[in-house]
């Protein structure tokens, strides 16, 4: 490591004002910060310093991914294999779905660190490294057989709309992978829903077989078309349709243990996603509509489609949640409220975590100015009463 940075310092020069490279200034930047934690400090002014900083907050993070990426890799072969009846032990069903989503993983981090890099360059400021977790959470929400061309367009439109003309990383209202989401679904909904896309029908280096018109329905999509699938742990193990990093609650809940160890995630507003869903889904049960999701047991709502993976990893991102205290309670209970209201009465769309989170995206700066003013209001009464 010496070795790279001495090399780097040598270097260095020719990137800055004045050298030869200097056009390439905030991409050198952003790989020397990458490698190195920059040893520059604030020389005037009042700051506060703190061992975490933003680079090791998206470290903990991608690391609390991995378990989630690692299994759903694993249930992309296990689908394909006992879909189309192919023969393989493990390690062939991994390396097929390992094989299956790394296109998607590159074209997310290609696509969406290209942009960041041009607009760094063009503003001559930092490369941030907020894209490093978006750009893993984005293959983990879409289908396995989402193209990869639509996945570039959805990565390339959330960048820019939903991050880079509020400001960058830091200032963006809206959670951009889920704009990512959001945009596959309502742009291209025959590729992000139905019974032909949970499931890979294509044999990949000789892996696999391929198998024409392979059709998978999600539990969460037999429940709004047909009957409550029964209770099953494949459920809670994830072996089942569905995207690739969603389906497994033990691997999901290994990243929540690794995030609120960290602090890195708040245990309020994860805590209370959990509670608001479980409260509306028992809600449903006693008065809902005479529909299969509607009496689908509350403890099965938690496990199926996104809502995990949505209360650990998206509810909690610090941009785009609530900052108060007390605030992360409301915020948190509003989604999981929320996405079952949308999953239970919307009937056109089984998943109800995606369209929860953005819109409390919205209503996030408003619950912390009620918060803050009732607690300005408060404090304002008791130095009356005191006086």
């Amino acid at each position: 490591m010496n070795a790279l940075r001495k090399y780097l310092d040598r270097i260095k020069p020719n990137f800055e004002e004045g050298g030869k490279y200097h056009a390439f200034r905030s991409v050198f930047d952003g790989f020397e910060t990458f490698l190195f934690v920059p040893n520059t400090t604030s020389k005037t002014g009042t700051h506060i310093h703190d061992a975490i900083d933003s680079k090791r907050i998206m470290s903990f993070v991608v690391i609390a991914l991995m378990p989630a990426l690692l299994f759903g890799m694993y249930n992309v072969g296990y689908q394909h294999f006992h879909a189309t009846g192919a023969e393989g032990g493990f390690w062939e069903m991994f390396l097929y779905g390992f094989l299956a989503v790394l296109p998607k993983i590159i074209v997310s981090y290609v696509v969406g660190l290209g942009i960041e890099f041009v607009v760094a360059q063009w503003k001559k400021e930092e490369i941030q490294e907020g894209f490093l977790v978006s750009g893993i959470l984005i293959p983990m929400v879409v289908p396995v057989d989402c193209p990869l061309w639509m996945l570039a367009v959805a990565v390339a439109f959330s960048v820019i709309f939903a991050k880079e003309v509020f400001g960058g990383t830091g200032m963006n209202i809206f959670n951009p992978a889920l704009v990512t989401r959001a945009f596959l679904f309502f742009a291209y909904p025959a590729s992000m829903s139905g019974d032909a896309v949970w499931v890979s029908g294509e044999s990949i280096f000789g892996l696999g077989k391929t198998v024409d018109g392979l059709t998978a329905a999600t539990p969460l999509g037999i429940a709004k078309t047909a009957e409550c699938p029964a209770f099953s742990w494949d459920m809670v193990t994830g072996l089942m349709p569905g995207s690739i990093g969603e389906t497994s609650v033990i691997a999901i809940a290994v990243g929540a243990v690794i995030l609120l160890w960290s602090g890195v995630a708040s245990w309020k507003t994860m805590l209370s996603v959990f509670v608001g869903g479980a409260l509306m889904g028992m809600v449903f049960n006693a008065w809902g509509p005479d529909t299969a999701i509607a009496h689908m047991p509350w403890y099965e709502h938690l496990c199926l489609g996104g809502f995990c993976f949505g209360a650990v990893f998206m509810a909690t991102d610090p941009v785009t949640s609530s900052r108060t205290e007390n605030g992360k309670f409301i915020y948190g209970f509003l989604i999981g409220a929320m996405a079952i209201i949308i999953r239970v009465l919307n009937p056109g769309y089984p998943e109800g975590m995606m369209l929860a989170i953005l819109l409390m995206n919205i209503f996030a700066p408003l619950i912390d100015y009620v918060v803050v003013e009732n607690n300005i209001s408060r404090r304002a009464k008791r130095a009356v009463s005191n006086n």
